[in-house]
C-alpha cells in the first residue's frame, strides 16, 4: 500500500513538472513573439521614413522604460502606493506632515512608497517611508526638480526625461494613489489617474484625495465635480465610487488597505473578467451579488470558480475567482462590487453618492 502511494506521488510530481514545463515554454514563446513585434516595428519606422526627431523620441522613451522596468521588477510582489503633491510644500506645512504620516503608516504595514522624488510632498512621502521603502521617479527639468536627500543616490531612483513615461510608471507599478494638494502637475496626475480607472485603461485601485486636517483643497474640487460635471450629466453618480475625499490620514489608510481585504487582483481572459480573491466568499453573498450587479454583465452570470487554464500564472493559481462577462462600461459599479466583496455584505451597494 505504501509502495503504491509512493508510486502515485511520483506520477503526480511528474505531471506537475510537465505542467510547469509547458507553462514556461508558453511564456517563452509569448515573450519571443513580443520581442519580434518590437523589432518589426523598428524596421517599419525605417521604411516609413521616420525623421531623426521621431526616432530619437522613441529610442529615448524605450530606453527610459526599459531601465524603469529593470528597477521596479524586484519589487513587483510588494504592494506600493504612489503619492502625488506639490514640490513647493514646506516641511512645517500641515500637508507635508499629512503626507509624511501617511507614508510612515503605509511602510509600517509593509507597503513601498513611490513619489516623483522631488521636494515638498514628494520628499515628505519618502521621509515617512524611509530610504529602504522608497522608490523614486524623478523628472529632469531646467528648474525646481531635483532628487530629495532621502532618495538621492539610491538604486531605486529613476531619472526620466519625459512626463508621459514617468506617469506611465507611476500608475502601472502601484496598487493605490494618494493625491495631496499641489499645482498644475498634481491636478494633471489626479485627473489622469481618475480617467484611466473610469475608462478601464487601468485596473481599479484606491484613489484618495487627501487634505491635511481641516483642509478644503480637494473638497472644493469635489464640489465643482458634483455641481458642474455631474449636474451637467458629464459623469454618472457611480463614478464617485472611484475616489475618496478625506482630511484624515487614518481614513486614507483604511480606504487603501480595506480594498485588499478580500480582493486581490483582476485580469481579462479574452472577454471574461477574472476577479481574484484572497479567500472564498459565502454562498449568500455570491447570490446577492448576482442579483445586484446583473446590470454590469454583457451576458451570462457571475461564477465562483478556480483559475482559468488561460491565466497561466502558477503563483496565483490557488486563489478563488469571480468570473463574469463584464460590459467594460460601468467601472463605478464594478468598484462597488469590489467594496461588497471586501465588506462581506451588500451594504456598500446601498451607499448614496450625491
Amino acid at each position: 500500500m505504501l509502495k503504491g502511494d509512493g508510486a502515485l506521488s511520483r506520477f503526480e510530481d511528474t505531471d506537475s513538472d510537465d505542467s510547469e514545463s509547458r507553462s514556461e515554454t508558453r511564456r517563452t514563446q509569448q515573450i519571443n513573439r513580443l520581442l519580434d513585434q518590437i523589432r518589426e516595428t523598428a524596421e517599419k519606422l525605417q521604411k516609413d521614413g521616420a525623421t531623426r526627431g521621431d526616432l530619437k523620441l522613441l529610442a529615448r522613451s524605450l530606453k527610459e522604460l526599459r531601465y524603469a522596468f529593470k528597477i521596479f521588477t524586484p519589487f513587483r510582489g510588494t504592494r506600493k502606493v504612489t503619492i502625488f503633491g506639490s514640490a513647493r510644500t514646506h516641511r512645517e506645512h500641515p500637508n507635508y506632515k499629512a503626507a509624511e504620516q501617511l507614508a510612515t503608516t503605509m511602510s509600517q504595514d509593509g507597503w513601498l512608497v513611490i513619489t516623483g522624488a522631488g521636494g515638498g510632498i514628494m520628499e515628505a512621502g519618502h521621509r515617512g517611508a524611509g530610504r529602504q521603502n522608497a522608490l523614486g521617479l524623478n523628472i529632469m527639468l531646467p528648474f525646481e526638480q531635483r532628487a530629495n536627500p532621502i532618495i538621492h543616490g539610491d538604486d531605486k531612483l529613476v531619472n526620466m526625461n519625459y512626463f508621459f513615461t514617468r506617469k506611465l510608471m507611476f500608475v502601472k507599478e502601484c496598487d493605490a494613489v494618494v493625491c495631496l494638494p499641489g499645482g498644475f502637475g498634481t491636478m494633471d496626475e489626479a485627473f489622469e489617474v481618475l480617467t484611466l480607472v473610469q475608462t478601464g485603461k487601468r485596473d481599479i485601485f484606491p484613489i484618495v484625495l487627501l487634505d491635511a486636517p481641516g483642509g478644503t483643497y480637494w473638497k472644493k474640487l469635489d464640489d465643482f465635480i458634483r455641481e458642474s460635471l455631474y449636474h451637467d450629466a458629464m459623469i454618472s453618480k457611480e463614478d464617485f465610487a472611484l475616489y475618496r475625499v478625506t482630511d484624515r490620514v487614518e481614513e486614507a489608510v483604511s480606504e487603501i488597505e480595506q480594498f485588499y481585504k478580500v480582493y486581490h487582483s483582476m485580469r481579462y481572459v479574452r472577454k471574461k473578467l477574472v476577479i481574484r480573491l484572497q479567500k472564498p466568499i459565502s454562498t449568500p453573498l455570491l447570490e446577492a451579488i448576482r442579483v445586484e450587479f446583473n446590470d454590469i454583465l454583457s451576458e451570462g452570470d457571475i461564477e465562483l470558480r478556480d483559475a482559468l487554464p488561460e491565466e497561466d500564472e502558477p503563483e496565483l493559481e490557488s486563489l478563488p475567482r469571480l468570473v463574469l462577462m463584464f460590459n467594460r462600461r460601468n467601472l463605478g459599479r464594478l468598484r462597488i462590487l469590489i467594496d461588497c466583496l471586501n465588506a462581506g455584505n451588500m451594504e456598500p451597494a446601498s451607499r448614496t453618492f450625491v
